[in-house]
């Protein structure tokens, strides 16, 4: 019942995540592509910087943005905030439920280190904290003033470390890590610096000052770090699904590459918005998804040697999958067989040769962690198995 009750927790606070990673994001590309259509009024208007006219849902509007601020403030001031801090709410919530309450199984792999799951839950909540300091450090060092370096050093740092940790977590555990870390800093840029930065834009205002343009500077620069961070934050959301990714021998590798490509990508639509097309960018970025598509494509497996029969596949399976993969699954955690794959019997388990190939053999994702301490030996003969025609006899 106790797995049970964690699956619907889960399932709700996804659900919720998902909800509100879609107001966050949506909100935020949204008003990236506001300031690159802005274009200055005629006549000019005092203070106002650009404004743009727009149509939906059957009205029209027409949007400004000032140089600094109006002249007097409105009644009625909207903020944008909790979209992003109910994103990571939940997120965190998530985090909890589906990979420190199941640590064992979901954040390590003996294989890769023997740690304890207080130990690996201990590093990860570190590395969120650090990730966030560090990138903060980096912003308010003279290297914030140019973007371009700022942003390779910050690349270079996030590779550095997912390959690190690649030699801590459980694969599937490094890309979840990595994507926790970018959410972190991306909601401490609002909670931190963008919305504070507001505030003493408006307290200023209720003053009678001027306020001090930096604040709002520097906001912009954070929403254009979050505005390419999204691209591979989302890659990482859904990733989970295809383990042919995190599952690749080098998947450090396969994830700094990604990101790469959704860089490019993101930037030809910031540069369209502005009204130049650069196709250069985009099929850049198509391109590297290509090479990675290639590279990581599994290979074939030898059904060459001695025949394997289906009873030794049975009994591998019978030891190291059932325990999760039957109707109801022995192992603790799991309430449900995972994605409601069931392998208890010879017709199911023919019926899934190639989902087990590539799970199993190729991206070598399945047991989690490692649980149950399936040998290479016994992945290979599930291989040539396969190979060989997946015989039933």
């Amino acid at each position: 019942m106790e797995a049970y009750l964690l699956d619907w927790a889960s399932l709700l606070v996804r659900w919720l995540h998902l909800i509100t990673g879609i107001a966050w994001i949506g909100t935020s590309l949204y008003f990236v592509w506001l300031d690159n259509h802005l274009e200055v009024p005629k006549p000019p208007k005092k203070g106002v910087a650009g404004e743009i006219w727009s149509v939906h849902g059957g009205g029209f509007y027409n949007k400004h943005k000032y140089l600094v601020a109006p002249d007097v403030l409105p009644e009625k001031l909207h903020w944008f905030k909790w979209e992003a801090y109910w994103t990571f709410f939940s997120g965190f919530t998530l985090l909890i439920i589906t990979y420190y309450a199941r640590a064992q199984a979901m954040l390590i792999d003996p294989a890769v280190a023997d740690i304890s799951p207080s130990t690996a839950i201990a590093i990860s909540i570190g590395l969120l904290i650090l990730g966030q300091v560090v990138y903060e450090g980096l912003c308010r060092s003279p290297l914030g003033k140019h973007d371009a370096l700022l942003g390779l050093v910050g690349f270079l740092l996030l590779v550095l470390v997912t390959a690190a940790l690649s030699h801590v977590f459980s694969a599937r555990g490094v890309y979840i890590q990595i994507g926790a870390m970018l959410g972190t800093i991306m909601v401490a840029s609002v909670a931190m610096v963008i919305i504070p930065g507001q505030r003493k834009m408006v307290d200023a205002m209720m003053r009678g000052e001027v306020p001090d343009p930096e604040f709002g500077l520097r906001g912009k620069q954070r929403s254009m770090h979050n505005n390419y961070i999204t691209l591979p934050v989302l890659f990482i959301m859904i990733s989970g699904h295809y383990p042919m990714t995190w599952g690749h021998e080098y998947a450090w590798a396969v994830l700094a590459l990604v990101f790469i490509a959704g860089a490019f990508i993101r930037h030809f639509f910031n540069l369209r918005h502005t009204g130049r097309t650069v196709l250069g960018w985009p099929m850049a970025g198509i391109l590297i998804l290509a090479i990675v598509a290639v590279w990581i494509a599994p290979k074939q497996v030898s059904g060459g040697g001695e025949l394997v029969r289906f009873s030794q596949v049975n009994q591998i399976v019978f030891t190291r999958c059932l325990g999760c993969h039957s109707t109801t699954p022995m192992q603790p955690g799991f309430a449900q067989p995972p994605l409601g794959v069931v392998l208890d019997s010879p017709l199911r388990i023919a019926q899934l040769t190639e989902r087990i190939k590539q799970q199993v053999v190729v991206s070598r994702a399945m047991p989690p962690g490692n649980l149950t301490g399936i040998t290479d030996e016994e992945r290979a003969i599930i291989g040539r198995w396969i190979a060989q025609g997946a015989p039933l006899q």
